[in-house]
């Protein structure tokens, strides 16, 4: 049986504020559990290189793109980035919309494949936003069109927080089908408009956010008839997570995930995966809950 494919960087945990809100070690934390799983081998990791500026370009504004690259971005800017600017941040948002791209078409030559990083959800096509630069999928849905290897693609978003940024970028393009399901009580304040939106109410539980996420996949794959699916999963919706507001149990996100990818596999399409938002101070305990999806996915791989 193929293993399956993981997509990181060792980049992806550079150097960071250690007070900093933004949990930066966790993706170094989640390879490193994978790895002690046997789950990430030598034979099935790809390390993904900095992105060309043509494909980041077609989600995003190339004068953006450079004022960031260069640090001239203004207080105002940063401060709603969310992140200190640095060189090592920009290394990092170069690479990782790449690592979607090179997921996307690993699970088009797979049938299902990892990002262990990724769901960059807020950025717009010229502001970053929420602690994203880029729009990791948004930009890889386009590119996977533009070079034909995907003709019709969901994106389906399972972050708490609304996919505002990829609603935004995505609006006008009729192949590109996106799908958020998250806490209406939650940043973004002002909602973009998504082809399908589902905002649950604050302290939701298992079963109810469960029963919504069947119901909406059933509508979105229906509606959109995807060749392709980019699935967020993050892990913010649980119940303990200090941005979350919803109250999603372990066992939730894991049957959440678990129903996503066997979906996918099931009806034979293609999935690559992305970790989405989730934040703890414990960043160990935080990676375990991102390794959840890469778990099931390695199961699911047995059986498909």
């Amino acid at each position: 049986m193929p293993l399956l494919p993981l997509v990181t960087n060792p980049f992806y945990s550079y150097p960071f504020p250690d007070r900093h809100r933004f949990p930066m070690q966790k993706f170094a934390h989640l390879v490193e559990h994978l790895t002690a799983q046997n789950i990430l081998r030598d034979d099935n990791v790809y390390r993904p290189g900095r992105i060309k500026l043509e494909a980041l370009t077609l989600a995003h504004d190339e004068s953006y793109v450079n004022s960031f690259i260069e640090g001239q971005l203004s207080d105002k800017e940063i401060r709603r980035m969310g992140l200190p600017w640095s060189k090592g941040l920009v290394k990092r948002s170069l690479i990782s919309p790449n690592g979607t791209m090179l997921t996307v078409s690993l699970a088009l030559r797979h049938g299902i494949a990892c990002h262990l990083a990724g769901g960059t959800h807020h950025a717009f096509r010229d502001f970053a936003s929420g602690y994203c630069i880029f729009n990791d999928m948004a930009v890889a849905a386009l590119n996977a069109e533009r070079l034909g290897i995907a003709k019709r693609i969901l994106i389906f978003d399972c972050d708490v927080h609304q996919g505002d940024g990829t609603a935004n970028i995505l609006q006008q393009e009729p192949n590109i089908f996106t799908c958020s399901i998250h806490c209406e009580k939650n940043f973004p304040h002002r909602k973009a408009t998504s082809d399908i939106d589902v905002g649950v109410a604050k302290g939701i539980g298992d079963q109810e956010y469960l029963d919504t996420v069947r119901t909406t996949l059933e509508q979105a794959l229906e509606l959109s008839q995807p060749d392709l699916i980019i699935y967020d999963a993050g892990v913010d919706v649980y119940e303990h997570d200090p941005l979350g507001l919803i109250n999603i149990s372990l066992d939730g996100i894991r049957a959440r995930d678990a129903f996503v990818l066997e979906t996918a596999m099931q009806n034979a399409i293609p999935v690559a995966t992305v970790i989405g938002g989730g934040y703890d101070k414990d960043e160990q305990a935080l990676a375990r809950r991102h390794a959840i999806v890469v778990e099931e996915a390695h199961r699911l791989r047995q059986l498909y």
